[in-house]
């Protein structure tokens, strides 16, 4: 037996007894936080009792087992320990939908409905599973023999004030967009953004990344600071006890959009100034990250074909629900003629945005479509919900009401990122297939594929869209 075969099933052992004392740690925290809602009865429901404190050791029990299960895959498939947050949140949500919507009330003898109304009254559970998931990933990679080392060289001064520099020019710039009205639409965030900002190189890998990935993990950064910040710390300093009910969550949808906006720009902004300090300060030209693929003109085309796509595909749920004629006031015009071609023209100028941020990231339709739907995500918070009404002149549609009104808007968008991420990917692919290793840059494009696979992008694909399918569930 080689070394290497006996290596593999060690490592896994070793993944699931760290993963256990994660999960340990990640159900303290979510017992903690029943302990403020008062739900502990309704997990000692499995037992035949009502008993909290049954609650809390059968939660502790369970915790455990499925930290070891999370071990026993972050292990099995390598995955880096500064990868592993986005993936922890994500395998929260998961367990939220397997465990607390569907095996809760089969095991308790309760109707499984699966409604809206059953998701509404699980609301609470969804934010302790974010939780638990979040700090069981934490612990897990800290609980690594590099997990330390990585923290450590994340949390370099420089590095730091990077990402202070990235969250003080996001907020000022937030600040100056609202003018008077700042205090009101975004309450404590230039302050949150601050620490956000210094928080954000623990969750950034630290290699060069596109702009475009890094808004899409800014995005779930966000959702994450807002979840801490102002429905957690905010309540506890304010009543000294949480309130996770689906009436106060709702309220406090008016928050998020601001926190994934405030996300995005912080990785964004703290992406390029690492470019423009490799630039201005590194010599060593191999350190200077370029885009593998780059095809100047052929890749706006491309842009402009694949938005089209997305475009018309989007444009059919849009014309289901009768938003044509609000997209043709965008340019002062009327009518639905006018709003399919306003519409396509938007469709095709985010579309040579995609291209040119995500470029050579589309390595399969699967990522392509993992980008695209991500990015889609990311255009309805920042079109759909801040953008249009802004240029419409009407308040921005913040608010729980006009997000619940704004569901059809979510579908298509989410419609047409996943179409402009297949379609660009296939043009990419007809002309220049990453898995043909014809040259230096293809072999390093195969090699960029795998890397990817293996950090975080996959989890912020799964996270993204689960957090779009909880939208409905927050605004009711």
């Amino acid at each position: 037996m080689t070394a290497e075969a006996v290596r593999g099933p060690v490592l896994v052992g070793r993944g699931a007894s760290a993963g256990a004392f994660a999960g340990a740690a990640g159900g303290m925290v979510w017992g903690a936080a029943m302990v403020s809602l008062g739900t502990l009865p309704d997990v000692a429901v499995l037992a035949g009792s009502g008993a909290p404190w049954l609650g809390f050791v059968l939660n502790m029990l369970i915790s455990v087992t499925v930290g070891a299960l999370f071990g026993l895959l972050a292990a099995h498939q390598r995955i880096r320990s500064s990868e592993l947050l986005f993936w922890g949140l994500a395998y929260g949500v998961f367990w939220w939908y397997l465990g607390t919507l569907t095996l809760l009330p089969l095991l308790s003898g309760s109707p499984m409905t699966w409604s809206l109304d059953a998701a509404q009254a699980a609301v609470p559970s969804l934010f302790g599973h974010l939780y638990f998931g979040g700090v069981t990933a934490v612990v897990f990679a800290l609980l690594q023999r590099d997990g330390l080392s990585v923290a450590a060289g994340h949390l370099r001064p420089r590095t730091l004030l990077r990402g202070l520099l990235a969250a003080g020019i996001v907020a000022g710039f937030l600040v100056a967009a609202f003018g008077a009205g700042a205090g009101a639409r975004l309450g404590w965030l230039p302050a949150v953004a601050l620490c956000m900002g210094i928080g954000y190189p623990l969750v950034f890998t630290g290699r060069a990344e596109g702009t475009g990935p890094a808004v899409v993990r800014g995005t779930a950064y966000g959702f994450l600071w807002w979840i801490v910040a102002h429905l957690t710390v905010a309540p506890l300093l304010a009543d000294g006890r949480l309130d996770w009910s689906q009436p106060a969550v709702a309220e406090a949808t008016t928050r998020l959009p601001p926190y994934l906006l405030a996300g995005a720009g912080i990785a964004a902004v703290f992406g390029r100034l690492g470019a423009l300090a490799r630039a201005l300060f590194v010599d060593d030209v191999r350190q200077r990250t370029r885009a593998v693929g780059s095809r100047g003109l052929r890749v706006v085309g491309y842009g402009a074909l694949s938005g089209l796509v997305g475009g018309v595909l989007f444009g059919f749920v849009w014309g289901v629900v009768d938003v044509m004629p609000t997209v043709a006031k965008l340019v002062g015009a009327d009518g639905d003629v006018a709003g399919w071609a306003v519409h396509l023209l938007i469709a095709q100028g985010i579309g040579v945005s995609y291209t040119l941020l995500f470029r050579g990231r589309g390595y399969d339709l699967v990522s392509g479509v993992g980008w695209g739907l991500s990015y889609g995500f990311f255009w309805w918070v920042f079109g759909g919900l801040t953008l249009m009404p802004a240029v419409l002149g009407v308040p921005l549609w913040w608010t729980p009401p006009t997000i619940a009104a704004d569901f059809a808007s979510l579908i298509g968008h989410l419609a047409y990122g996943g179409a402009l991420g297949a379609v660009t990917a296939w043009l990419e692919h007809r002309e220049n297939p990453w898995w043909l290793a014809r040259s230096e840059r293809e072999a390093a494009r195969a090699t960029a594929r795998r890397e990817q696979v293996l950090g975080s992008a996959p989890a912020l694909w799964t996270l993204t869209a689960l957090i779009a399918l909880t939208v409905p569930v927050l605004v009711g």
